[in-house]
């Protein structure tokens, strides 16, 4: 298979290190994942089809690690799973001149996200496109020490502000288009992992944004043969 594609997929969980570690499940040529940040604000799950990974699962818990060990080898790569004793402990992963070996841990000392069984109704459903995208990597830019952006509705449309105050401070302000709208409070979510959520699906062309007045939101990325849904759990509101 390709490096790329692997790596692709790993970028879309691991979030530059938000989470790092991860149960890793391939069937019928699918490879999936679910996931938690270690904070717990973050949920999410991750799919390629076409993934020529043989039937497994797998815990992986030092993502930091594979991917510096995956670095190290040629595009072209053949990915196995070494077993003892009918027990998965590594994955053998090999280019035409060298192989690395990734050790493997036990599913069970990896955390498993809950299954969110009642998933509330969204009042807002917001466009998310190249645009939105990359003004929003580059507005936490230049906020960087700013750790929270705020979904606001008014009479004026919907806004995302990154850096929102009830009094004067810096901040981005990023008007949004939506396909269902409507009033509700001012709800916050961690900047940091949402923009860590849109660099990893840049290449994305558009996807929808949704929010819920009870704490929660959600998007879904399709593109290619990867499907990734996040959800964010909100955080306190900022006066």
């Amino acid at each position: 298979m390709n490096k790329t594609r692997l790596i692709r997929f790993i970028s879309k969980y691991y979030l530059n290190g938000t989470v790092n570690s991860v149960i890793l499940d391939s069937k019928s040529d699918k490879l999936t994942t679910r996931f938690i940040s270690g904070d717990k604000t973050l949920l999410g799950e991750l799919s390629m089809d076409k993934s020529q990974i043989e039937e497994c699962e797998v815990g992986v818990y030092n993502t930091e690690q594979l991917t510096k060990l995956l670095s190290v080898l040629d595009d072209d790569i053949n990915v196995s799973v070494v077993k003892s004793e009918n027990k998965s402990i590594a994955l053998k992963v090999s280019d035409s001149n060298s192989s690395v070996n990734y050790m493997l841990s036990d599913v069970s000392v990896i955390n498993k996200p809950p299954q969110l069984k009642d998933v509330p109704e969204f009042q807002l459903k917001i466009n998310v496109t190249p645009q939105f995208i990359n003004k929003f990597i580059s507005g936490k830019g230049a906020l960087s020490d700013t750790d929270n952006f705020t979904v606001v509705t008014d009479d004026n449309g919907t806004k995302l502000v990154i850096g929102y105050s009830s009094v004067n401070t810096n901040r981005v302000t990023i008007p949004v288009t939506t396909t269902e709208s409507s009033n509700i409070e001012n709800i916050s979510f961690n900047a940091n992992v949402f923009k860590e959520v849109l660099s990893a699906n840049k290449e994305c062309e558009s996807a929808v944004f949704e929010v819920s007045s009870e704490g929660l939101s959600r998007i879904t990325f399709k593109v290619d043969d990867y499907t990734s849904t996040y959800y964010l759990v909100s955080v306190q509101d900022v006066d």
